[in-house]
C-alpha cells in the first residue's frame, strides 16, 4: 500500500512540474504589448501605452468571437499569412508566419455599459472582450510591427483591424482563474482607488488575460484595466 501511495505521489509530483515548466515556457516565450509604468497607486499601476493594432470581431457569443478571429490567425486573410498564437517568429514553405502579441484584450458590456467580466478563452495575454445588447466584441493584439497598412487584411467581413491610439490605462493586476466574482471585486478595488485619487476615467474597465487556455492557475496573469486621464503633477503618488 505504501508502495502505491509513493508511486502515486511520484505521477503527481511530476505531472505538475511539467504542467508548471510548460505553464512558464509558455508565458515567456510570448511577445507582450510594451508599455513604461507611470506611477503605482495603492496597488494600481498607471501605465502609458504606445500606438497599438488589433484584429476584433463583434458576434453573438465568446466562442463565435474566438472562432472567427482565430481563423484569422491561421491565415484567413489575403496574404494568407499564419499568425501563430505564441512567440517566437517561425517561417515554412506555404507563406510567412506571424506572432501574436500578448496580450489579449477582453471588454464585456451589458445593456449599453461596458462592464468587466471573465472570459474562459484567452490565449495570449491579454485578451479582450465587450458584451453589449447580446453581442461580444473580442480583439487581439498584433505584434509590434506591424502598421494599418502592413497588417494582414481579413477576408471576413465580419473581422476588422483597429487602430488604438496612444493611451494611459490603470491597471490592477491579479492571479487565478478570471472567475466572475473575482473579476467583479477586483474591478471594483481599481475603480474606488481611482475615485479615491480623482482619477477621470476615460473609458469603460476591462479584462486582460496574458496566458495560454492550460497554464497552471497559480501562473496565470491576469488584470482589470481601463483608461484615465493622468497628470503625475497632479496626483500623490505615495501610498496613504
Amino acid at each position: 500500500m505504501r508502495t502505491l501511495t509513493k508511486s502515486l505521489l511520484a505521477v503527481g509530483g511530476a505531472g505538475l512540474a511539467l504542467w508548471t515548466g510548460w505553464g512558464l515556457y509558455s508565458t515567456r516565450s510570448t511577445e507582450r504589448v510594451p508599455y513604461d509604468t507611470l506611477a503605482e497607486l495603492d496597488g494600481v499601476e498607471i501605465r502609458r501605452y504606445p500606438r497599438t493594432i488589433l484584429v476584433e470581431t463583434t458576434a453573438e457569443s465568446n466562442e463565435a468571437a474566438f472562432r472567427r478571429l482565430f481563423r484569422y490567425l491561421s491565415g484567413a486573410n489575403e496574404s494568407s499569412e499564419e499568425v501563430s498564437m505564441t512567440a517566437p517568429v517561425a517561417s515554412d514553405a506555404d507563406g510567412q508566419t506571424v506572432s501574436m502579441t500578448a496580450p489579449v484584450r477582453t471588454e464585456r458590456a451589458t445593456t449599453g455599459a461596458r462592464d468587466t467580466d471573465s472570459d474562459e478563452l484567452s490565449m495570449t495575454a491579454p485578451v479582450r472582450t465587450d458584451d453589449g445588447d447580446g453581442e461580444v466584441t473580442m480583439a487581439f493584439y498584433l505584434p509590434s510591427e506591424y502598421t494599418p497598412a502592413t497588417a494582414p487584411t481579413p477576408t471576413d467581413s465580419r473581422v476588422r483591424l483597429v487602430v488604438q491610439p496612444p493611451q494611459t490605462l490603470a491597471v490592477k493586476t491579479f492571479s487565478w482563474w478570471a472567475t466572475d466574482e473575482r473579476v467583479t471585486d477586483q474591478r471594483s478595488a481599481l475603480l474606488d482607488t481611482l475615485a479615491e485619487r480623482d482619477l477621470d476615467l476615460r473609458g469603460e474597465p476591462f479584462l486582460l488575460q496574458y496566458n495560454a487556455p492550460y497554464t497552471p492557475p497559480f501562473l496565470r496573469r491576469n488584470e482589470v484595466a481601463v483608461a484615465v486621464a493622468y497628470e503625475p503633477e497632479s496626483v500623490d503618488n505615495t501610498a496613504e
